[in-house]
């Protein structure tokens, strides 16, 4: 047998490994129910429940758009596993959810695990992104949850394996956040999958290894199987009726070496701008914000609806809803405020009382809803359908149910039209008195995720023009829906904004620019292109523009200003390290405020 070692140091014994725990691990399975990996998964349980192993991990993507369907078909399929089983969600799960990821965790009875193993301790956790297009990341939560069950399960003598979906990398937003915890105990290795491939890799002494997928290019389904020993561990190449085959080996290790400083989260407030962090949350926050005169409205990943002082940022109230939240808080009369959840819209007080919950039995709400500018008509996308609500007592008025998936952004009104995308190719303008269908457009893509199911539309008089996934921007004529141009000049994707005076759309684009384009004529015409320094970026994060000033935001915390008339960048500040989820102008008082995935929200005034 010949393994491939991992850095010169490791030399591989070929004796025998005493006390070895042996175990499989699937990664990356990707089932739909009847797809040729659907048999495959099938034929690999039966091959493990031949095999000697002491347990089995499933470490992440079981699905390919993690519908109720599909996670109760894997289910069906893990349950003829014989051996204890440890399963963790992936991006495929996390990211493309029926259920709002809820429906994972209700049917595996949550998204991480622990469990001991002789002295061996096995410890994973989840690891995004959630709901929308972004980098791994791991919730404050987990965080938090990890940090302590290793202080108490890696006991001395014990060793310690992490398993999470992502490679401990710059995939993940937070990673060092993530490597810390680890290398403050006696962590031998870390498994993941995700890339499909195998490849070894270094987290500051802890040996990594990516580990294949079930469907491989050789068109061999299989799985890993690794051998944890006293001073080795091995990892094995398992195709389905085949021998193991060696790939490489860690040696045992538990001295670890710190990670260098990272000084790249460090700014002060730029001249003239006044930037204030108003909140740090224990868990993460996926949403957007709603703001009244006193306070800013968000949810949490622990399901907790909070309101927070916009002065003083002292915690006002904090409400549990029972799962994690996506959709923003809106405030929907005086002294109330809708809150979307995974299983209704719970109307609260302003100053945080509950009022009533109106239940859903057609899925979660994770769009951004609205209040509209005369405040007669609260508007809220949920799964499957748009509503119209009464916004003082949450009365439904009417509701366009014949989409085809959820809707995530937030829509648009303006007079009688309502335009909104949906992830299931199209998008559409409904009327705002009676939700009746006038139009409806889609790029021709059958993929859900190349259509417009994530980008809050530019809508002037005359046209509506999106972004999209498929790279494209697009301007639909905006009484008939019919198809005005479309360029692919930029690599677009979801990040949209528009003017104060509606005469520019500005697109942030893949590679870190922001793009203004005339909303004027039935052409294309580009305005002008400032490079923001921000490299690849692919968050949905709107583009605002207040007082005269154009403000971006990215995918790794950075929070950049830029001047249209002197088309350049007026600062940038790395504020954190994970996704902003928006950029959202407080009408009471104008200033801008930001929540970070990460959990900490900024106020930025300018002086």
């Amino acid at each position: 047998m010949k393994f491939k070692y991992f850095a010169a140091a490791m030399a591989l014994s070929l004796g025998t490994v005493a006390q070895a725990q042996r175990f499989a691990v699937l990664s990356d399975v990707h089932v739909t129910p009847g797809n040729a990996n659907d048999k495959a998964l099938r034929d690999a349980v039966r091959d493990i429940n031949g095999g000697d192993y002491d347990f089995v991990v499933v470490n992440g993507d079981l699905t390919n758009e993690g519908s109720d369907k599909e996670i109760a078909n894997i289910k069906e399929i893990l349950d003829g596993i014989t051996l204890p089983l440890y399963v963790l969600p992936g991006n495929h799960e996390n990211n493309w959810s029926q259920s709002a990821t809820k429906t994972f965790v209700d049917t595996f009875g949550g998204d991480r695990f622990v469990a001991t193993v002789d002295s061996l301790v096995i410890v994973g956790i989840n690891c995004g992104p959630y709901m929308k297009m972004g980098d791994g990341h791991i919730k404050q939560e987990d965080l938090h949850w990890l940090r302590s069950t290793l202080a108490e399960k890696a006991k001395p003598g014990y060793k310690v394996l992490s398993f999470n979906h992502y490679p401990i990398q710059d995939d993940l937003d937070n990673w060092r956040d993530y490597a810390s915890v680890l290398l403050d105990y006696p962590v031998i290795g870390h498994i993941n999958g995700h890339y499909h491939t195998w490849k070894p890799y270094d987290i500051g002494g802890i040996p990594g290894a990516m580990t294949r997928a079930l469907d491989m290019r050789d068109g061999k389904p299989g799985y890993a199987v690794v051998e944890v020993g006293p001073e080795w561990i091995h990892f094995y190449n398992k195709n389905i009726g085949e021998a193991a085959v060696p790939k490489f080996a860690f040696a045992v290790n538990t001295s670890h070496k710190p990670l260098a400083d990272n000084k790249s989260g460090e700014w002060t407030s730029p001249e003239g701008w006044e930037v204030t962090r108003l909140w740090a949350d224990s868990a993460s926050v996926f949403t957007r914000l709603g703001f009244d005169k006193d306070n800013v409205y968000f949810g949490n990943s622990l399901g907790q609806a909070r309101a927070v002082g916009k002065g003083d940022g002292r915690l006002r109230w904090s409400i549990p809803t029972g799962a994690s939240l996506f959709s923003r808080p809106v405030v929907t009369a005086p002294g109330k405020v809708a809150v979307p959840t995974a299983t209704g819209i719970m109307f609260v007080t302003a100053d945080g009382k509950p009022v009533k919950t109106l239940k859903s039995k057609e899925g979660p709400y994770v769009a951004d809803g609205l209040l509209t500018a005369d405040g007669k008509a609260y508007i809220q996308g949920g799964y499957k359908r748009l509503e119209r609500r009464n916004p003082r007592n949450g009365k439904l008025v009417w509701s366009y149910d014949s989409l085809f998936n959820y809707c995530q952004a937030a829509p648009v009104v303006d007079g009688d039209d309502v335009i909104f995308g949906a992830w299931d190719t199209n998008l559409r303008c409904v009327s705002l008195k009676d939700g009746r269908l006038k139009w409806v457009w889609n790029n021709g893509k059958t993929a859900n995720m190349l259509g417009p199911g994530n980008v809050v539309p530019v809508v002037t008089d005359d046209k509506v023009i999106i972004v999209a996934p498929d790279r494209y921007m697009t301007a639909i004529d905006r009484r008939t829906g019919r198809q005005l141009w479309r360029d692919k000049s930029h690599r677009y994707r979801e990040a949209l904004g528009v003017s104060e005076d509606g005469t520019r759309a500005y697109a942030k684009t893949m590679d870190g620019e922001l793009v203004a384009v005339s909303t004027a004529g039935d052409t294309f015409d580009e305005l002008w292109t400032v490079d923001m320094g921000l490299g690849y970026e692919h968050a949905p994060c709107i583009v605002v523009e207040k007082d005269g000033v154009v403000y971006a935001g990215s995918r790794r915390g950075i929070v950049t200003a830029v001047d249209p008339q002197a088309r350049k960048v007026l600062w940038s500040l790395p504020v954190g390290v994970s996704e902003i989820n928006g950029i959202d102008v407080d009408p009471t008082g104008g200033d801008i405020f930001v929540s970070l995935i990460e959990g900490t929200i900024f106020r930025i005034h300018k002086q």
